[in-house]
């Protein structure tokens, strides 16, 4: 296939390429296993770490905020470092480009590191606006270098950082095949079929069984294999308890009121949201801790999997070189080696296990509802199960999970939830029809418009000038929709 341009028109590659970016994804046999250098059969145990990257897109390129262009927060750190912690921008820039310098360091040392990467789309177009191809140029050594592409695992996510519980189902779908078409933009086409796991922004996983059976259905339309999820957003099928044995994969199942139901592979991340952890090679330490899993009659390696920002924080800032390359010199040929997810995965069915045999789990809250309504009971009795568990239970929700308990991404939010759920209406009435091609450019300009309004960073932050930056994209798109449609 044809290499594809990073940018049209100032804008990022997000679409129009739907046919050339499935193909690159059907390609199903193992893409690490063969440049593995790890013993399976010998080993007790492994860990498995992800750095996450994100800096929003903000209309703060200019006084006049109806005016001013849309650019990365990042710049606006750098241009603006007298303002609370913006003086870490340029730390912040060094943590971008330094962990696949460390990884190709160690290889060229006969070690052998593991890292997974989660870059939000629009952290990387935001990396190019500002001219930062050091970057750019160090992730694609690590990615494309054949030498080099064992110790990193890039893992799918929605391009702008969406979170999927409160993000319309048919955008979602759009974040993530826009995330994969400018990682191919970027990296090429035989990196992105290399990518076969998928990180949720903020951990955030959808409960309500509707949304989380299209969530699913999206990962594995999209060619994901598998799903990184938070230990306390998911329960077992069986018993609704929080994960028992999480140092094993799962099979993650959703069922809707139709009677459907699809799975995905999922890897259980531990520990809540501290990023010290992963900064200071916890994974490593719990691993060493946990033996050999019984499964099937038999035993595998545990997996100890985290997560954590790979920017902010001064432990991740400060501690993480160190720690990171001192673990990766003393996991080398040890019994508790560093992999990637699918490396894991992929030596895991190599040695005969099945995917049927892995434990299941569901997003938290579900058995509570198919308790009182089994899949396939219809629309009309799910919402009815759901409406009465919220009576009985104050604390019964269907706003989903994430890596924190005490943030919901949807209460208190409607000035920023009301006018992005407008023009999302508007553009799947407008631009989701026969008619309007993806390859147009006025549908990549209201696509990246969508997408940029859809940031979670507009509602972690909390009301003042983060959601008057929602509203303001969400009125950009607003005009576009009224103006070029």
């Amino acid at each position: 296939m044809h290499a594809l341009p990073d940018i049209i028109d100032g804008q990022p590659n997000i679409c129009g390429a739907e046919e050339q970016v499935a193909e690159a994804l059907s390609r199903r046999s193992p893409v690490f296993l063969p440049e593995s250098r790890i013993d399976f059969s010998s080993i007790q145990s492994a860990f498995s770490i992800a750095l996450h990257m994100q800096q929003p897109l903000i209309p703060a390129g200019g006084d006049d905020l109806a005016t001013a262009a849309l650019i990365s927060n990042l710049q606006y750190m750098m241009e603006h470092q007298e303002i609370g912690d913006n003086h870490n921008a340029s730390v912040f820039h060094w943590c971008y480009k330094r962990t696949p310098e460390f990884v190709c360091n160690l290889i060229d040392e006969g070690k052998e590191p593991r890292v997974m990467l989660d870059y939000a789309g629009c952290l990387l177009y935001g990396l190019q606006k500002m001219g930062l191809n050091d970057v750019i140029d160090a992730l694609r050594r690590v990615t494309c270098q054949p030498h080099y592409r064992r110790g990193v695992e890039w893992l799918g996510c929605p391009w702008s950082h969406a979170v999927s519980p409160s993000t319309p189902v048919q955008d979602y779908r759009l974040h993530v095949r826009a995330w994969q078409q400018y990682f191919a933009s970027l990296f090429g086409w035989e990196a992105l079929g290399r990518v076969r796991g998928f990180s949720p922004a903020e951990m955030a996983l959808p409960n309500h069984p509707e949304v989380f059976f299209e969530f699913v259905k999206t990962l594995k339309d999209c060619g994901y294999w598998w799903v990184l999820v938070q230990e306390h957003s998911v329960e077992e099928t069986e018993t609704g308890l929080h994960p028992t044995r999480p140092h094993l994969p799962h099979q993650l199942v959703a069922r809707n009121a139709a009677g459907e139901e699809i799975s995905i592979l999922a890897l259980v991340k531990t520990q809540g949201s501290d990023t010290k952890l992963v900064a200071q090679m916890q994974p490593m330490h719990e691993a060493r801790s946990v033996g050999r899993q019984e499964l099937d009659g038999g035993s595998v390696p545990a997996l100890v999997s985290q997560i954590g920002d790979g920017e902010n924080g001064g432990v991740m800032m400060n501690e993480f070189p160190d720690a990171f390359n001192g673990a990766m010199r003393e996991a080398t040929d040890s019994n508790t080696p560093a992999m990637c997810g699918t490396e894991y995965l992929e030596h895991l069915f190599a040695s005969g296990i099945k995917e049927e045999e892995l434990p299941q789990l569901q997003p938290v809250m579900q058995k509570r509802i198919w308790d009182r309504c089994e899949p396939g009971c219809g629309m009309e009795k799910l919402e009815s199960a759901i409406e009465d568990l919220r009576k009985e239970d104050g604390a019964f929700h269907m706003e989903g999970g994430s890596w924190t308990n005490n943030l919901s991404w949807v209460e208190g939010y409607d000035n920023v939830l009301e006018p992005m759920n407008a023009v999302s209406a508007k553009f799947a009435q407008k631009v989701l029809q026969p008619g309007v091609a993806p390859a147009e450019p006025r549908f990549r300009n209201a696509l990246f418009y969508l997408l940029v309004s859809q940031t979670s960073c507009y509602r972690y932050w909390g009301q003042g000038a983060w959601t008057d930056y929602a509203r303001e994209i969400c009125r950009r798109l607003e005009d576009i929709l009224s103006h070029d449609f």
